[in-house]
């Protein structure tokens, strides 16, 4: 007979909804609510379904439906840019919504099926083999057909001791560790006393190791604090690239650049502008108004960063970041482009006849140095390329300040920004540097090298944030060393698991 009997397929049915639920009640543990603990709840949830069968197919199935719900619950927002600002007709938004979400809900499932392949001591499951298949199934979605990290668990730790390993392992050590409490709780709760009082003991090192962490600076002030303005021009993305509408974007921009140069407490001395603030080709842009821009920043010994795609003579173009004023001109390409937004793979070209995404033919920047300006060495990285944290760390420690540029108005009034925010915060924590955003419509703000939000504007109103940034020289281990150590930590878990079950088998077999 293919499948279970009828009697396990009924019974599985009530865990597959649980699974569902848990699911997209975890994304409560992220931005805007920010409830972490509903995170690790959620996957503590998750990992006592798993313990419930020793059926691989059953616990992929409990982890497909659990990433179904997380996945549909967090990410959805892609329906946004799909239909409204993409033009995609509903149906097709909406069944391409769910493939996306149903293909990130695999990641769990491998999860799921893999764990259950292995008769181990229950500890040794949830504490250590899940999360390190958890964590390496989200650097497999990370670059996976160009990668798409959000929502990785350690995200939701922004403001838990456990963001204490970030600037040990990133991101992605934070999800293990959250993940082996997630593990060591259920344990602790489901078991008997042996495993109860190893797995307590494991969650107790691990939240005691991350509180003690989290203390320390790894960094070091670069010169004094320097006044920036980051501006939120809030166009509409139903406006942005309309004809009609671009004498008026510019003198927006112009407007809110002065307004960040003049006198106030302190005239800024670094000015940002949003992803694609200039929504035309540099060498398309008048010349007099650009000269104006770095003619007023220059006169204040101030330099202004500006999204505008740039193009070369042979024809390749980029989304860029230009800098303008007393620093000289310089730029910054995007490296890792949004497939099907930024470029469009050969397989996919007859998508753009039902897809209308202007500037979706952009090359890729390669390696880049940071930007020199207003005394600080600037790692720009634009929109989701922020998402990267192993690709953040390629200009430092060089870099004593960061700053990310980012239109995220294509996805409307949802959890996106602030999901982004969050991704943001977490690349400062990893960094122990200070984060800079400039964003269309929000959300614009200052974080600081502890990923704290010092300053902020709304979301969907325009104007300045006015504030003081701390440039940072050093290192952590993770800007040393990167991904590499929690990947090679996370593969030694599961041969070390491996073993355990090969032990544990022998045992229960005398």
């Amino acid at each position: 007979m293919i499948g279970p009997p009828a009697k396990t397929r009924t019974a599985a049915r009530p865990a597959l909804a649980a699974a569902f639920v848990c699911g997209a009640v975890s994304v409560a543990g992220f931005e805007p609510f920010g409830l972490g603990p509903l995170a690790i709840i959620g996957l503590a949830c998750l990992i006592h379904l798993w313990r419930s069968t020793d059926s691989p197919r059953l616990a992929a199935t409990l982890g497909f439906a659990f990433g179904l719900g997380f996945f549909g619950a967090g990410v959805s927002w892609v329906y946004v840019s799909l239909h409204v600002f993409g033009a995609m007709p509903a149906p097709l938004a909406a069944l391409s919504t769910f493939a996306f979400c149903a293909y990130l809900a695999l990641f769990p499932a491998l999860v799921g099926s893999l764990q259950a392949r292995l008769a181990l001591p229950e500890w040794v499951r949830t504490v250590l083999l899940i999360p390190a298949l958890w964590t390496l199934a989200e650097w497999l979605r990370s670059w996976l057909l160009t990668g798409f990290p959000w929502l990785s668990l350690g995200y939701s730790q922004t403001d838990s001791p456990l963001s204490g390993f970030a600037p040990v392992a990133g991101v992605y050590g934070v999800s293990f560790m959250a993940a082996s409490v997630a593990g060591g709780l259920i344990t602790a709760l489901m078991t008997r006393q042996g495993d109860r009082h190893r797995a307590l003991a494991s969650v107790a090192a691990i939240l005691v190791a991350g509180g003690l962490l989290v203390q320390l600076d790894w960094t070091e002030p670069h010169g004094e604090p320097l006044p920036v303005a980051l501006i939120q021009g809030n166009i509409a993305q139903s406006l942005k690239f309309e004809p009609g509408a671009y004498e008026r974007t510019l003198e927006t921009y112009r407007r809110l650049v002065g307004a960040g140069l003049s006198d106030g407490k302190a005239p800024a001395r670094l000015i940002v502008l949003p992803e694609t603030a200039i929504p035309r080709f540099l060498d398309g842009v008048d010349p007099d108004y650009l000269e104006g821009l770095a003619r007023d920043a220059g006169n204040r010994r101030a330099d202004v960063l500006i999204g505008v795609p740039v193009r070369q003579p042979g024809g390749a173009a980029f989304n860029a970041v230009v800098s303008l004023g007393a620093s000289g001109t310089q730029y910054y390409a995007k490296s890792h482009l949004v497939p099907l937004g930024e470029f469009v793979p050969a397989e996919f070209t007859w998508i753009l006849s039902v897809l209308r995404i202007p500037l979706s033919d952009f090359s890729r920047g390669g390696l880049q140095r940071p930007i020199a300006a207003a005394g600080q060495l600037v790692a720009v990285n634009i929109c989701y390329e922020d998402a990267f944290g192993e690709e953040i760390i390629r200009q430092l420690p060089e870099a004593t300040l960061l700053v990310n540029v980012s239109n995220v108005a294509w996805f409307g009034k949802s959890l996106a920004p602030e999901q982004h925010l969050q991704i943001s915060r977490m690349r400062a924590i990893e960094t122990r540097r200070s984060m800079l955003r400039a964003t269309n419509s929000g959300v614009t703000a200052l974080i600081d090298r502890r990923g704290a939000v010092v300053a902020r504007l709304p979301q969907y109103e325009q104007g300045v944030v006015r504030a003081d940034a701390q440039g940072y020289s050093g290192q952590t281990f993770y800007v040393r060393f990167g991904n590499m150590p929690i990947l090679l930590l996370s593969l030694a878990a599961c041969i070390a698991a491996v073993l355990a079950g090969i032990g544990y088998r022998g045992a229960s077999m005398r």
